[in-house]
Parts: C-alpha cells; structure tokens; sequence
C-alpha cells in the first residue's frame, strides 16, 4: 500500500517559486546577451566571448562558491545574489537605452552573471536538505528540475524574443525584475537547521582556509558511489559537448537536415519538452521501474543522441534522439542530486556539489574544442561517429557499476523506506 507523501512545507515552495522566477531571467539573460552584442557591433569572436564569459566561472570560482555556501547564510546567499542580477542586468538596460553600451560593458555583466550563478546553483542543491526530509527530497529535486526545463528552457528564450522584438531594453529590464522577484521566495524560506559560523581569524588560518576549499573534493573522491557519479557524469558530458556544438551545423541548413533556424529551435525545444515529462514522472517511474534501470536508461539516452548523426539518419531519428536524450538528462541529475544530498554531510554539500560540477562540466569547453578539430579535419560525421563509440563504452562499464550498486537505497534516504511502498 502507498502511504501519502508528506507536503514538501511552506518553505520549500519559496525555494521553488525562487527558482521559477530567477530561471526564468536566467532563460531571457542567456538568450538576450548575445544580441546585444551584435548590436553594439561586435564581431562573431565578440558573440562567442559573450558565451565564453558566461561559463567561464565554473572552472575558475566553482571551488570557492562551494565554500562561500558552506560558511554562509543560505537564505542571506540567494536573496543578496539574485538582488545584485537584478542590479547588473538593470545597469545593462540603463546603459542600452542611455546609447553607452559596450562590448567589454557587456562581457563585465556577462562575467559577473556567471560568478552569480555558481553560487545559486551551489546554494540552491545545498538548501534542499534543510528545507525537505530526506522522503521528499527525490520530489522536491524533480519539482525544481522541472521547474528549470520550463522556465529557463521552454519559456525564457521565446519570451525574451518576443521582448526584444519591441526592445532589446525591455528584455534585459524584465530579467532584471525577475532576479528581484526571486528574492521573495527566498525570503518565505526557513531553514530546518542553523548554518555553519564562519571560520575565525588565526595564524594557521590561511592553511585551513586551503584545507576547507578542497574538502568537498576530498569527501567527493573517497565517497565511492558520489565520486563514481561524478565520473560518469563527466564522461556522459563529453559525448554531449560533442553534439551540442555541432548538432547545429548537421541540423541548419546548408546542412544534411536542411532545416531553418526557427525549425532548429523547434528541435531543441523537444529535448527541454522530454526533460520536462521525465522530471514530472521520475518519482512514479523511480517505484516502477527502480532506480537502477533508470540510470541506465540515461546512459542508453546519451548513445542515442550522437549516433543518429553518426549514421547519418533522417530528421525522426534525430529529433527522437534529442527527446530522449533531454528526458534522460533530467532523470539523471534528480537522482544523482538525491544521491549527493543523502550521501554528504550538510556542512560540506555545497564544496561536495561545486568539486562535482568542476569536474563534469570542466570537460565541456576542451571537449567541444576538439571536436571542432576533428570535424574540420576528419569531418561532421567523424566527430559523432567518436562521440557515439565513446558513449557506448560509458554505457558498457555503467551497467555493471549500477547492477552491483545499491543506487535505489541511496536515493531513498533514510527515512523513505518508513514513508515509502511497503508490500
């Protein structure tokens, strides 16, 4: 018999409404950037530096944002951080409409957006397990997740489109409302438990300091299911860095699909739809099918995105792969956050998710790099046809991993085999 889930409270749903709103901006942010770089003049290496300035954070500052979360305030983080977006996209509209917009101004704004953004992220994975019991944290991670894929994927790019078809100013100023609006939900939160004082000054404080900064990888790599997970993950990302710089060259034409680029978008509005469906069902599915099978599934997913391309299949075949591979994506990240959450020690979650995220998403810029190469040199379908050999062998050393590892008591947590299906 299915006993009720318990509500997720009061203060989770203002993390959750936090979280729609600032994606929300994040979505238009992201879309925005880049054409207000075209239109102050910049060249196609100034549009790419835009992009460039925006990911640039994780490798650099991941590290230390896991350690700003773990030594301060939660709720005192987000609401400061979404607040001060707010500024720097406000400041960014203020100087489009005032004519005194610049490249550098906007590779500054773009920088700092992606300064701010390690630090929500980090803060946001961290404060689940303070605002939700270890039986609801599988839900409340899918309910943001999904709460992702529609803001930031499905509504913010077209919104801001329509927006900036008016104004690129009112694009930028209403992402610049919605960081600010964010900082309501923030401020309905409760905290279930007190955050860690910050480290007093001494002579030896400089070391700790050093100390503190890297044991979230230190606990990441002795924890064999999080650091397995984490390795994983950052292979799975290779093959992705692959196809999603350059699914766009074998999509648009002049190239073997020939489709425009609003059909492109189209495309990749399949994989955020995907993801949307896999992140509503993947607790009902998670008790159906297990875990296990899931995470699999994921793996099966990512062979699935590159090799349509890799044998030079229709625009079906392609479309079915990106729609599976974006539901897949989001299974696996709700349940390997659930996984680090119930795994890690509250005071060291936000070191333990930022170590995690440099090294998975670390590989990304080199990866997308050298398949660059490899198309320009060995071409397109060279470059897919690694890329799905690659995700083939993670599929096959995955599978035994997950078949001799209990993945479904690790999402579980502790307390959800009292409130779970019994029978």
């Amino acid at each position: 018999m299915r006993v009720l889930p318990v509500s997720l409270g009061r203060s989770f749903n203002g993390l959750w409404f936090g979280t729609g709103a600032a994606n929300l901006g994040d979505g238009m942010a992201l879309f925005v950037l880049p054409l207000l770089a075209i239109a102050v003049g910049a060249s196609a290496g100034g549009v790419a530096a835009v992009t460039a300035a925006l990911t640039l954070a994780w490798p650099v500052f991941g590290l230390h944002a896991g350690l700003i979360v773990d030594r301060v305030d939660r709720r005192a983080l987000l609401g400061t951080v979404n607040a001060l977006r707010g500024l720097v996209l406000g400041g960014v509209t203020a100087a489009f409409l005032a004519d005194a917009l610049s490249l550098p101004l906007i590779l500054v704004a773009a920088a700092l957006l992606g300064v701010a953004e390690t630090l929500v992220d980090t803060a946001l994975t961290s404060t689940i397990p303070l605002v939700v019991e270890p039986v609801g944290r599988g839900r409340a991670n899918a309910r943001i997740e999904a709460t992702i894929n529609v803001t930031n994927q499905l509504a913010g790019p077209p919104l801001a489109g329509l927006l900036a078809g008016a104004t690129l100013a009112l694009a930028t100023g209403a992402s610049a409302a919605l960081y600010v609006l964010a900082v309501g939900g923030v401020l309905m939160m409760t905290l279930r438990h007190a955050q860690p004082a910050p480290a007093t000054s001494d002579p030896a404080a400089g070391r700790r300091r050093g100390s503190e900064l890297v044991a979230g990888f230190r606990f990441l790599w002795r924890q064999p299911i999080v650091r397995t997970l984490t390795l994983f993950t950052a292979a799975m990302n290779v093959v992705w860095a692959v196809a999603v710089s350059l699914l766009v060259v074998y999509a648009v034409e002049p190239g073997p699909l020939g489709l425009t680029a609003a059909q492109y978008g189209l495309l990749l509005t399949g994989m955020a739809v995907g993801g949307l469906i896999a992140s509503v069902l993947v607790e009902p599915l998670r008790r159906w099918v297990g875990t296990t099978r899931l995470m699999i599934a994921d793996a099966v997913g990512t062979v699935l995105f590159v090799a349509p391309v890799a044998f030079d299949a229709g625009i079906w075949a392609v479309a079915a792969g990106v729609v599976v591979a974006g539901a897949g994506s989001s299974i696996w990240r709700i349940l390997a956050a659930t996984i680090r959450q119930n795994l890690s020690p509250p005071e060291l979650l936000g070191r333990i998710y930022s170590a995690s995220r440099m090294i998975s998403w670390g590989v990304i810029p080199a990866s997308a790099a050298l398949a660059g190469v490899i198309a320009e040199v060995w071409g397109l379908r060279t470059a897919f046809l690694a890329a799905t050999v690659l995700a083939v062998a993670v599929l096959a050393v995955f599978v035994p991993f997950a078949l001799r590892t209990d993945l479904a008591a690790a999402v579980r947590g502790p307390a959800d085999d009292v409130a779970g299906v019994q029978g």
